[in-house]
């Protein structure tokens, strides 16, 4: 649960170099996304406090410095036309860790050497358990049993012991990258992962990363749907010229091509309540050459919400989309696909 610590405790860490994941966990939480990076920015921002490099972007295994707000380089200003904005496709920006599951460090059910084979057999069979690890003190590993090793200790001999079905398991670090582990999983259906401190920290199955990597990629493929219709819309009704009008200033980038626009692009063509005069009375001319029945500040508005989310899933940590934001991008790709 997210909390605030007080600003003596802030104080404290002026100075310091400390892993990112403990300035998180100071406010109580492992996520960095558009709920709690503000509140963190504040927090600090009211100390007199900042990051190097940024808490909210640099990688989730960096170290960060905590500085005074005047030490922190402040980043140039941009004129309305070079407003940060993520280059198109691909996936987020900071590599996803197979520690960001869940599963590997939510704890893990393991028995000690003790046990005999048919108790933890009747344990895999009453929890539905393919494997039960067998560790001793927290990070002493035996072994792991396995409905396979299990048959094959029963192929040798009628009255197998525990020694003789215990098999070698696929460790992994908490630490360690995701995707480069994707195929091992494929290949062993499991992952047992050993946390920072040397302890087991939790069991990965096939299904729990099937689960979590169709949750942080979805985002990606919605929103790519909602690109490609959205250059659908726009492309067929609005020419090459109003185009070029919100393209940035340097000649070639001005293309007058609707697939070299990104989501601020989109914005500025339809937004009618924006400060540059010249692309507000553009962007009326664009919506009334589209012939939309329906709201203009609704849309335009859902269209920058969506704008918003994307550029967040690429710049923090791969974390699943809350169900409220998830909702929004379903909604906005029925208008969409309505308009297709």
């Amino acid at each position: 649960m997210f909390q605030n610590p007080a600003e003596e405790q802030l104080l404290r860490l002026h100075g310091k170099q400390i892993p990112v994941l403990d300035l998180l966990a100071l406010f109580g939480t492992r996520l960095r996304n558009e709920l709690t990076v503000p509140l963190i920015e504040q927090a600090l921002k009211d100390a007199g406090l900042s990051t190097l490099p940024d808490f909210s972007t640099c990688s989730s295994s960096a170290d960060i410095q905590i500085v005074t707000r005047a030490a922190a380089p402040t980043p140039p200003e941009q004129s309305e036309d070079e407003t940060e904005e993520l280059p198109g496709g691909g996936l987020p920006q900071n590599p996803i860790r197979i520690g960001d599951i869940p599963a590997a460090v939510n704890g893990l059910y393991s028995v000690t050497p003790d046990k005999k084979l048919s108790e933890i057999t009747y344990l895999m069979r009453s929890r539905n358990y393919s494997q039960i690890p067998v560790i001793e003190s927290g990070s002493v590993l035996h072994g792991v049993v396995t409905w396979r090793s299990v048959v094959k200790a029963y192929e040798k001999t009628a009255r197998p012991d525990l020694l003789e079905a215990l098999v070698d398991p696929p460790v992994v670090e908490a630490h360690h990258d995701f995707f480069s582990l994707l195929p091992r999983v494929s290949e062993e259906g499991y992952l047992l992962v050993r946390a920072n401190n040397g302890s087991f920290s939790g069991l990965v199955t096939a299904a729990d990363i099937t689960e979590r990597f169709g949750a942080t990629a979805w985002p990606f493929f919605v929103i790519g749907e909602i690109e490609f219709r959205l250059r659908k819309c726009l492309g067929a009704k609005i020419g090459p010229d109003a185009i070029r009008a919100v393209q940035p200033s340097q000649a070639r980038m001005q293309t007058g091509l609707i697939t070299d626009l990104m989501f601020n692009g989109y914005v500025k063509l339809l937004d009618g309540e924006q400060q540059n005069p010249v692309l507000r009375a553009k962007a009326d001319e664009n919506w009334k050459a589209l012939d939309w029945r329906m709201n203009r500040v609704q849309f335009v508005r859902q269209l920058d919400r969506v704008r918003l989310i994307r550029n967040s899933i690429a710049h923090f940590d791969a974390e699943p989309l809350t169900p409220r934001l998830s909702d929004e991008l379903r909604g906005f790709l029925r208008i969409l696909r309505d308009l297709t």
